[in-house]
């Protein structure tokens, strides 16, 4: 039996489908893009609009986006898999008026959590340092590296097309939800034998 861990998991494009916002962007910037087409992390720049813009229709769409999010293939069962045995604690950007959409989501989905924690930026090391995180699982390229770098802890790195940058070494990129369990059953079994 191996050790309980404690995984710090952000929420959007991780353990939800990175898909999740494309149709929206399509619907209402009358666009025609795919997930290939987001190749950076800013979506003001793919959009060509202002970050005021883009916060006008954020603030506006945001709760019906978070309702309606589809979680990442096999996230679910392999969540369900890991909380027999460790923590989980989700660390999002979300702002803090979406806790009850959040946790509403987390519960319909039954999505397995121990805490949810909206930090309300992308900065995530405070709350990383608060809850004592053994691994950690971004979608966020720069968010990937500061807490790989800060805490010199695993960090998973789902891949998508805006986050194909170069990284740590710690900082381990998985295709699918798949992937990142074979990985992360591993580095639970070599940390049980040290």
């Amino acid at each position: 039996m191996s050790a309980k861990k404690r995984f710090g998991l952000d929420i959007d494009g991780t353990v939800t489908d990175p898909n999740t916002f494309v149709p929206h962007l399509n619907k209402h910037f009358n666009q025609s893009l795919t997930l290939d087409d987001l190749t950076q992390y800013d979506l003001t720049s793919i959009l060509n609009i202002s970050e005021q813009e883009f916060w006008e229709w954020m603030t506006k769409h945001e709760g019906t986006i978070y309702t309606e999010a589809k979680l990442a293939p096999y996230a679910e069962s392999i969540l369900h898999n890991w909380s027999k045995q460790h923590d989980l604690i989700y660390i999002t950007a979300r702002r803090k008026h979406l806790n009850d959409i959040t946790k509403s989501w987390f519960e319909t989905n039954q999505v397995p959590f121990d805490h949810i924690e909206l930090v309300g930026k992308h900065d995530k090391l405070e709350a990383v340092r608060e809850h004592q995180l053994d691994i950690f699982f971004e979608d966020k390229h720069d968010n990937a590296v500061m807490i790989a770098e800060e805490f010199k802890i695993p960090v998973i790195l789902m891949d998508t097309p805006y986050n194909r940058l170069s990284a740590p070494d710690n900082v381990i990129r998985a295709y699918t939800w798949q992937e990142a369990k074979e990985w992360v059953d591993q580095w639970i079994l070599e940390v049980a034998e040290k």
